[in-house]
Formats: C-alpha cells, structure tokens, sequence
C-alpha cells in the first residue's frame, strides 16, 4: 500500500535591532511554555560572541529575568567552540545533547543557539536528535549566517573526513536576525559572507548581484545602509527557494544554492579548515566561473566582472591548497556522492542565467584551476 504524506512546516524570520533589550518582544513572542509552568529555554553561545561582546551573558540571563516568569532558564548560558571547531568533534554534540537533558527540556522546550553558522549546525543537529526534534530558535551572528545558512532548514556535523555527512532536515522553530550582532565581526569575517550573497545573486538574482558589485567599497567598510538590505535580500531569497522551489529536503539531484560548494567543501577540507566557509565559497565560485569561460558557457568580460566583484570585496581567488589539483577534483566525485548520483553541479550562462549540467571535463577544469593561480601570481 503506498500513501502520501504531507507535513506542513511553519519557517518563521524575523529582523530585529536589539533582541535582547528587555523591551524588545520578539523572542519571547516566538517561544511558549506549557498551559501550567513557564516555557523552559536553554541557551548556546558561539564563544567568539561572547569574546567579542562583553556581558552577553550576563544580558541574555537579564533578559529571561526581565519576562517575569514567562519563559525561564533551565541552566547556565553554555559557550561553544566557534568555527569548523564544534563541527569537527562529536563530544560537542554530546555536550549539548547531554545539557538538554539534564536540564529536562521536552518538546515544547526550546534551545536558543546564538552565534555563526558552524555553532547554529552543531546546536541544531544535538536539538533535532533529542526528543526527534527540541524546538530551535537561531540567532545567527554572521554576515554569512544572516545571508544563507541561518535560514536553512539543514544541520549537519563532519565525521570521516566529509563535510557534513552527519545531519539533518530540521526547519528551526523561528530565526531572528539581529544586525547588532554583526558589529563584533573581525573584517575576514565580516566580509566572507558576501561570497555567499554574490552567489545567491548570480544564480537567483541579477539585481541583488548588481547592488553589490556597484557598492563593494562601501560593503567592505561595513556601511550598514547598503550592507544590511543585501543581506536581508540574499536571506529573502534563501527562504523562497525553500519554501517555493519544490524540493525543501534536496530530493532531487540539482541544488543551485550549492553554486561553486563543490570546491568549497573540499578546500576547507584540504586546508585542514584554515580557510573560513565563505573564503572558500569566494574560490569556489571563481574556479566554476573561470571553468564556465574556459568552455565557452560564459561570456569572459562576465566571467571577469563576475570576479572582480569577489576580489572588489576583498576576497582571495586563489589558495594554495588549490594547487593540489588532483585532491580538490576529489570534491567533484564527494559532490555527486553526497547528492545521490548522477553528479549535477549548478553553473552560468550569465548572471541570474544558472545552467545544470551533469559532466564537468576535468581537463578543463584543471586549466581553470591554473588560470586562477596565474592571475594570483600576477597580483
């Protein structure tokens, strides 16, 4: 007997200036308890949050004191290890996994994972295990955060060598987006995630990339009236090709928002994760770019404009650990492993023209890889 079965999941975002201000209700609003007790809330901060902003503990816990019983802390404020850290060991999982229950969250219960995209994967993999699934709400600290991966609706670890192999499809209870959060941001991290908002552009939205590539200068000086409606498009249009693009759980084979991640994953791999997510999407991007103009699929003046605005942002097109051809073509066959074979990779005819394509002559892209070692040797 075959049924279909249809689940309905509710994604909420929210933007907000000041989330925790005891003034401000946008978190509570999206939490509850039970009819009889308060709601019972744990709370995760990415370290580099906390080191960067002094006190943030101390406000998160005036914050749940400030709701006069409402909601309430089931524990301490727990600091994680930020970066591909906390996604390269297992203990962290089971640290939060084991702070969850001995706190005695249940279902209704929610986790609040604070911090970039590395600590909302962890937290939300930990919440999705316990119960089948605690109720998370995110507040993703980063550009690239806030730009892509908060609003996703996947959490995943590393184990075995391979970039998230071990995850979940887990829409999170709610995402606030709170640019605040943004001012702590060293200037690498800040500005790795617009590699991430170009690529939304090139594969979604040419008017999106066109707004950044005009105002690179002012992006890269953290100019908030031109940084945060970019960011807040790039988010806009991450949630609509979830909600509407038909294939939330990525069942098919095509997924255009993994433009140029083939390569970034393995770079981060090669480089024993020395390169940040988005420094690596920024060379992934270019070599798939150069590799679309060395096969004649991209005009070279867009190609190279394309790559201008990557470099005009102040992101590398080139690291050494693409010298190692071979290896960094390995990403290729993981890709399409990872997918479920055949391979499909997303790449352009132009800017908002994405193109699916289902062999990639490695010789060529050999080539793109020693084109972009030239133009870096150049500068």
């Amino acid at each position: 007997m075959d049924e279909l079965l249809t689940v309905t999941y509710p994604h909420r975002i929210r933007w907000t200036v000041g989330v925790l201000d005891p003034s401000n209700p946008t978190l509570a609003e999206l939490m509850e308890g039970q009819e009889d007790e308060p709601g019972r809330v744990l709370v995760f901060v990415d370290q580099g949050v906390l080191d960067g902003w002094p006190g943030l503990g101390d406000q998160v816990q005036g914050y749940f004191r400030a709701l006069g019983g409402r909601l309430r802390l089931a524990g301490a404020v727990w600091p994680m290890p930020g970066g591909e850290v906390c996604k390269n060991d297992w203990k962290v999982v089971e640290r939060v996994c084991r702070s969850i229950h001995d706190a005695g969250l249940c279902r209704r219960s929610s986790v609040v994972a604070i911090g970039g995209g590395a600590v909302l994967d962890a937290v939300g993999f930990a919440a999705a295990l316990c119960h089948r699934g605690v109720r998370l709400v995110r507040l993703p600290t980063t550009t690239l955060s806030q730009a892509d991966s908060g609003v996703g609706v996947k959490n995943g670890v590393n184990a075995f060598g391979v970039k998230n192999f071990l995850g979940t499809f887990s829409p999170p209870w709610a995402v606030i987006h709170d640019e605040r959060f943004l001012a702590s941001l060293s200037d690498p991290d800040w500005i790795s995630g617009f590699s991430e908002v170009v690529k939304v552009g090139l594969v979604k939205d040419r008017t999106l990339f066109e707004q950044v590539a005009r105002r690179v200068e002012a992006i890269r000086k953290r100019d908030m009236s031109v940084a945060g409606p970019v960011l807040r498009r790039s988010a806009e249009l991450h949630v609509r090709h979830i909600v509407d693009g038909g294939d939330p759980f990525e069942t098919a084979h095509a997924r255009p928002l993994d433009f140029g991640h083939w390569a970034a994953h393995k770079l981060e791999q090669v480089s024993g994760f020395r390169l940040r997510h988005g420094e690596a999407v920024a060379m992934g991007i270019a070599l798939d770019v150069t590799y679309c103009m060395e096969v004649g699929l991209l005009a070279p003046e867009v190609g190279e404009r394309i790559k201008g605005c990557l470099s005009g942002l102040g992101l590398r097109l080139f690291d050494e650990a693409m010298g190692e051809h071979e290896r960094l073509l390995e990403g290729l066959d993981e890709f399409a492993h990872h997918l479920g074979r055949p391979l499909c990779v997303t790449l352009l005819r132009g800017i908002g023209q994405p193109v699916e394509v289902y062999t990639i002559d490695r010789d060529r892209m050999r080539a793109a890889i020693d084109r972009l070692s030239q133009a870096a040797a150049v500068v």
